[in-house]
């Protein structure tokens, strides 16, 4: 028997029972939709979370303390300074920036409109290079007025229109908590980048913010401490190279070993490779869960294969009766239970990528639909079809002719 006249003969007998036939496939549909989306989900989450790393900044490296708390009255011990940072930039060749972050929230009013909690973020003057942010108006702060504590700000675009509206805000002053500042400057719109809002902040001097907002009883014996410096390199600078003095300078200054150092050096890559190891697991294993869904499936397709040999035992008599081997019957309910599958597969691949447009549409979570996710779902729909397919099929050609023919 040639394959297209079992091809033929198995979408006839696929036809007689419309119902019965999609019951059949609910099982692959489901499971080859289940892969797809589960995928989506993941790997959807994956992108948002590499983005957002990138989105702090090109070619950075991060260096963050790690900081012992000292007994009562004692300060606490290790961990970066503002002044390692300083160190960096002059002492560190290929460096291009480093920025110091220092966080707090205030009061902000202006005329009759005041804000609560609204974040404070203290920076230094390469702050809109790193975070690849830019300028609507004004201009930021230079290390010179650094170093001066001088008392201005620059307001994010959200918080610059909810003080000042429609009116200039370049050289009005604001009251921040109890100290009164000068803006100088608003950035462009931002948007949310992770879980921050930086349209929504107010930028200003770290030096300010160490002095009025976060002050510390040990910051002239230890000086200001911060959790993270970063240092944005050269892009053609060999980032090893700079990880590699940036880390014997640090353990120079705080009089340490690269053994007993009290911070640690990171990249953008570490990062995402770390998280890529991490939802790679993840997505593993809802794909595998999911897979589940195509084994009940096939199981499935396996009991209505074996009903339908019980039923149409006279007709496969029959089919003996005028010449079909059992290597005919036999490719006859395996086509029969391929065709099933393929047709579920082809059916999950449609439901599977609309449910996960549909999914990312409505939920505020991210997917993206892998085309590695379509090909593996179908394949393994194939696979689960001509496995569970082949039992029924050989016990079809195993049928007595002269039994199969008195049977009613």
């Amino acid at each position: 028997m040639k394959l297209s006249e079992a091809a033929h003969i198995a979408w006839e007998a696929i036809l007689k029972n419309k119902v019965r036939s999609f019951l059949t496939m609910l099982g692959i549909i489901i499971g080859v939709a289940a892969v797809i989306i589960m995928v989506a989900i993941s790997a959807g989450t994956e992108a948002t979370i590499q983005e957002q790393i990138t989105s702090l900044g090109s070619n950075l490296i991060f260096v963050q303390g790690s900081m012992s708390r000292g007994g009562p009255g004692q300060p606490p011990t290790g961990g970066l300074v503002f002044d390692d940072a300083a160190a960096i930039e002059d002492g560190v060749s290929g460096v291009t920036s480093v920025v110091v972050e220092q966080n707090s929230s205030e009061t902000v009013k202006f005329g009759d409109v005041s804000f609560d909690d609204v974040s404070i973020l203290g920076t230094t003057s390469g702050f809109p290079s790193v975070r690849d942010m830019e300028l609507a108006d004004g201009r930021y702060f230079t290390d010179k007025e650094i170093d001066r504590k001088q008392k201005m700000v620059v307001l994010g675009s959200a918080i610059a229109e909810e003080l000042f509206g429609e009116d200039d805000p370049i050289g009005q002053v604001i009251t921040v908590g109890t100290t009164k500042l000068t803006v100088i400057g608003v950035m462009e719109e931002k948007g949310i980048v992770g879980t921050t809002d930086y349209d929504s902040y107010v930028f200003m001097p770290i030096t300010v913010v160490f002095q009025k907002f976060t002050p510390s009883m040990f910051a002239r014996i230890m000086g200001d401490s911060i959790r993270m410096i970063y240092v944005e390199v050269d892009p053609d600078a060999n980032i090893d190279d700079i990880i590699t003095q940036v880390e014997l300078l640090l353990v120079k200054r705080h009089e340490l070993t690269l053994d007993t150092a009290d911070f640690t050096v990171t990249t953008q890559q570490d990062i995402i490779s770390t998280q890529e190891s991490t939802t790679s697991a993840f997505r593993s294993l809802l794909a595998w869960v999911a897979g589940v869904s195509l084994i009940v499936g096939g199981i499935g397709i396996m009991n209505i294969m074996l009903v339908s040999v019980t039923e149409r035992t006279r007709e496969i008599g029959i089919r003996q009766s005028v010449g079909a081997t059992p290597d005919d019957i036999r490719l006859q309910f395996l086509t029969e239970a391929l065709m099933l599958s393929i047709v579920g597969g082809l059916i999950g691949i449609l439901v599977g990528v609309g449910g996960a447009y549909i999914f990312g549409a409505l939920s505020d979570m991210r997917t993206v639909v892998q085309l590695s996710s379509i090909a593996l779902a179908f394949s393994s729909a194939a696979i689960v079809g001509a496995f569970f397919g082949y039992y029924p099929a050989n016990q079809a050609a195993l049928l007595d002719p002269i039994e199969a023919l008195r049977y009613e």
